[in-house]
């Protein structure tokens, strides 16, 4: 528990960095978008390609994998139904709130949290996998099918996805691992060294894009639809995947903690660049974005506690 609470301790304490950077203006007016391309394009695909090159085939595609869609799903089904059948919002409205309860930050936020919480950054691994390849496709999708304005083909889709550095870099580490090839040390040795520049590059942004934002404004209304979204992201969610795993599954010990804490990620950033493009959801996207990341990590906290 001990090295749990350190693990938080570090990550709160780089995040805070990255605030008081942003806050001071020390990097400049462009700093965190410098930040978030130089690891989403070299950083991030590098560790996990690193990662995974190293990692067992069997434990990525086994329980977690199944335990991180089921709890995803799920959570997105529920939500889905009580905004547009109880509140009754509007198709395209409901699903982009349904992507921000459920879509996890699986980069940002997930592969720190992996690295110095659970100790390695392949737990993330199948959430990765899971979001980039199937499930973000899958809300766009269903969004084009419902608006007028955009219209994307399943080839265009298909596409997008081999196009994202982070699936690449996993491809070709699940390739490397699934082949058994040991990669030369001279060819290893800078992939590692860029790898390193990831989790700080990722938690500075992160700590950056806190300035200056107010969630719950009365003016933009949809608190409850906010509040919800929040909750079943930070509970709801969780909870099915402590279920699923422990009762369904049997999983149990570092294990479970892992695929528990994993879906305690909060929403993911990209949900609010998907409402700008669709031009719905906007304010739910934003301050879901906020309040699950403010409070994701006291709430990993407190699943650390729980199981103990």
């Amino acid at each position: 528990m001990v090295g749990v609470l350190q693990g938080f301790f570090v990550v709160w304490a780089i995040i805070m960095v990255g605030w008081f950077v942003g806050r001071q203006k020390i990097l400049g007016e462009n700093a965190r978008q410098v930040l978030s391309a130089l690891t989403f394009f070299v950083a991030s695909p590098a560790l996990l390609f690193e990662t995974l090159s190293k990692a067992e085939l069997r434990e990525v595609f086994a329980e977690p994998l199944l335990v991180t869609a089921v709890a995803a799903i799920a959570s997105a089904l529920m939500f889905f139904s009580i905004v547009k059948f109880v509140l009754k919002r509007a198709l395209p409205e409901a699903l982009m709130s349904s992507m921000a309860a459920s879509l996890a930050n699986s980069a940002n936020l997930g592969i720190p949290i992996a690295v110095y919480v659970l100790g390695d950054a392949s737990y993330v691994a199948p959430l990765l996998i899971f979001q980039l390849a199937f499930f973000s496709p899958l809300f766009l999708m269903i969004l084009d099918a419902s608006t007028s304005t955009h219209r994307t083909t399943p080839v265009r889709f298909v596409l997008m996805i081999l196009r994202n550095p982070m699936i690449v870099g996993s491809a070709l580490g699940l390739l490397v691992a699934g082949l058994d090839w040991q990669v030369p040390e001279l060819v290893l040795e800078p992939i590692h060294l860029i790898g390193g520049a990831a989790i700080p590059a990722m938690l500075i942004a992160f700590g950056m894009s806190l300035n200056g934002s107010r969630p719950l404004q009365a003016a933009t209304a949809r608190r409850l639809d906010t509040l919800l979204a929040s909750a079943f992201k930070l509970v709801i969610q969780p909870a099915i995947a402590y279920l699923f795993a422990r009762f369904a599954l049997g999983m149990e010990g570092q294990a479970l903690f892992a695929v528990v804490v994993v879906s305690s990620l909060p929403t993911a950033q990209n949900v609010f660049v998907a409402a700008s493009r669709y031009s719905t959801g906007l304010t739910v996207a934003k301050d879901t974005v906020l309040i699950t990341t403010v409070v994701a990590v006291p709430a990993m906290i407190g699943v650390a506690l729980l199981l103990n």
